[in-house]
């Protein structure tokens, strides 16, 4: 399949915090209105039986939804105005899918990826969880470069990679988001040869994407940066712009907007 021919390709991700609660604080009225090619979507938090009929065919959009095991935990979807050549669900590994962390949508110029990290945030046997999906995901990020395949990943990774990317970094050295082990993993995945849109375009702007819900924080802008979109070298070449939409609060993250001239990638 050929992706429809327009002047860029806006694609957006967030971490929803909840599908049935973000489509009752108006996120898919804000994203008809913003006209999207894809939609990632993180932590749906809702079996198929619980997702509102309306969102099933939204908007003539073609969507896909992989949930968690666990009623009303984790989950991810994505919508996408084209119909893919092909869906993977899941990245062969069951405790990552029972918990419905990974969904991607093939295309002929690219593969798009919704993905959800555990946060290690609530407990050591958390934490080991984390650095378990770490470990898997790193193996099928060097079959990606290996493979040339051009990819687009977008998500929450639970993650922030540097100092700029949260506000008080000093005090979270030793916080789950924060940790050595996890930074290192990003730099050893942007070494491999993928790239931070986000921090690709814009190298001293922080760009916080998601807010504890304690101490005014929101308010406050006392953010991390741990939703991202990941891309291969050859996607990077045709990153455009991208911004942080905050003026209406949708969850305790928000969307992550990134334009991308793919008619000029050459694969």
């Amino acid at each position: 399949m050929t992706y429809v021919d327009t002047p860029h390709k806006k694609i957006i991700t967030i971490n929803v915090n909840g599908i049935r609660s973000a489509h009752k604080k108006g996120l898919f009225q804000w994203l008809k209105n913003e006209n999207a090619d894809i939609i990632c979507l993180q932590e749906i938090k809702a079996n198929h039986e619980d997702i509102p009929n309306e969102l099933i065919k939204w908007n003539n959009y073609y969507s896909y939804f992989y949930p968690a095991q666990k009623k009303g935990y984790s989950g991810v979807a994505i919508f996408a105005k084209e119909k893919p050549d092909n869906v993977i669900i899941g990245v062969n590994n069951c405790e990552i899918d029972s918990e419905g962390r990974y969904l991607q949508f093939d295309y002929d110029k690219f593969s798009i990826v919704s993905i959800y990290l555990p946060s290690g945030s609530s407990g050591e046997d958390k934490q080991l969880k984390k650095f378990r999906f770490m470990e898997h995901y790193f193996h099928l990020l060097e079959k990606i470069i290996r493979s040339e395949q051009q990819y687009i990943i977008c998500g929450d990774w639970n993650i922030a990679h540097q100092e700029i990317d949260l506000k008080n970094w000093k005090n979270n050295l030793k916080n789950s988001g924060f940790l050595i082990e996890e930074r290192q993993w990003i730099s050893k995945i942007l070494e491999m040869g993928f790239v931070d849109a986000w921090r690709s375009l814009y190298p001293m702007e922080a760009g916080y994407t998601w807010w504890s819900n304690r101490g005014q924080a929101y308010n406050k802008n006392v953010g991390w940066r741990i939703d991202y979109q990941i891309v291969t070298q050859k996607i990077s070449t045709t990153l455009v712009k991208a911004h942080i939409f905050k003026d209406i609060k949708f969850s305790d993250h928000a969307p992550l907007i990134t334009y991308y001239n793919l008619d000029a990638l050459k694969v």
